[in-house]
């Protein structure tokens, strides 16, 4: 396994790991698949930011990708991120979330990070898991905040402070 730095040439299979999120489960809000070309410009927009999105690869192709972004548009959020890890559906659960986010943890330390803020869709086990593994507690909950398949959905975060 290799994690490395993405590129906009892995914009199509980022769009396919996600796309399948979008349609078959509610661990993402959004609705609407993403074209490659979304994607990239979801790459490149982190990158103007100066943080990281990572990428994994077994044998070539990409089976998982985790970044940070911008936690909210004010001044005084600047030193705190959002943290994102997805995984293609049958890769999970063999420790490859636990190593995109120390690589990506490990990024986070050498830029001006403070706070590092996971949400995640509630329930989902494995979630929680992965962000309590990396010393993540769980610091708030919002029920009933997101509407997908036809049920409404809360969402917890959580945060370690780097």
């Amino acid at each position: 396994m290799t994690i490395r730095t993405a590129s906009t040439a892995d914009a199509k299979a980022l769009a396919e790991i996600y796309n399948h999120y979008i349609v078959n489960s509610t661990a993402t809000f959004e609705e609407v698949v993403l074209s490659a070309e979304d994607m990239k410009q979801r790459v490149l927009a982190v990158g103007e930011l100066g943080l990281p999105w990572l990428v994994a690869e077994q044998q070539g192709q990409v089976v998982g990708y985790a970044y940070a972004n911008r936690w909210k548009e004010r001044s005084a959020y600047r030193f705190s991120v959002e943290s994102t890890v997805y995984l293609l559906p049958d890769i999970g659960s063999r420790g490859w979330g636990t190593r995109l986010y120390t690589a990506l943890f490990e990024e986070l330390r050498t830029l001006d990070v403070h706070a590092v803020i996971g949400s995640i869709t509630l329930p989902n086990p494995t979630s929680v898991a992965l962000h309590e593994k990396m010393g993540m507690a769980k610091v708030a909950e919002f029920p009933e905040v997101g509407f997908k398949h036809s049920q409404w959905l809360a969402v917890g975060y959580w945060q370690i402070n780097l």
